[in-house]
């Protein structure tokens, strides 16, 4: 099972194509039994070597922004017709058109699992949602001594104040 923070990893990597224009951006989860070597395949096509420079680039900046890992490797940057971006738990694939459908990975995997980026998306928000359901019974825990601690500073306050109002409307020769 992959972890949440790949999925994120995935999704960065996936809003990266999107912004330099990759086109037909696809995920698809490997089956564990089929595939041990990875998790994830992101799969993306680029009009020319150029732009598919430019999302490759553009996914080691975010992830290395985002998440402060770097690719375990890199392979076809130079030539440009198909960039592989390995992050272990997930695979980038850059594509020219002619080579994508040449390679056609989508049919050699034939085990794996097409996912939508909006599901990919509301699972993480539901993991998200259910972290936070069980994070309100330790924040409570932690919050009771400083709810103590706020209780004797507002008991503190109201003398404090009480006696600067005295010092002040007292006059000079007491002082």
């Amino acid at each position: 099972m992959a972890s949440t923070e790949t999925r994120r990893m995935v999704l960065a990597a996936a809003a990266a194509c999107d912004e330099k224009k990759g086109e037909d951006t696809r995920v698809l989860e490997l089956d564990p039994s089929d595939s041990a070597f990875t998790d994830f395949f992101l799969i993306t096509s680029a009009a020319n070597e150029r732009q598919s420079q430019a999302i490759a680039d553009e996914i080691e900046l975010r992830l290395k922004r985002n998440f402060g890992v770097y690719p375990n490797s890199v392979e076809g940057r130079r030539l440009g017709e198909w960039i592989l971006l390995d992050y272990v738990d997930f695979v980038a694939h850059i594509f020219l058109h002619h080579r994508r459908s040449f390679y056609d990975l989508e049919r050699l995997r034939k085990s794996a699992r097409p996912i939508a980026l909006t599901e990919l998306t509301a699972a993480l928000t539901e993991k998200t949602l259910a972290a936070r359901k069980k994070a309100p019974a330790r924040r409570a825990a932690k919050k009771a001594p400083a709810k103590k601690a706020a209780a004797k500073k507002a008991v503190k306050a109201p003398a404090k104040k009480a006696a600067k109002k005295a010092r002040r409307s007292a006059p000079k020769s007491a002082k």
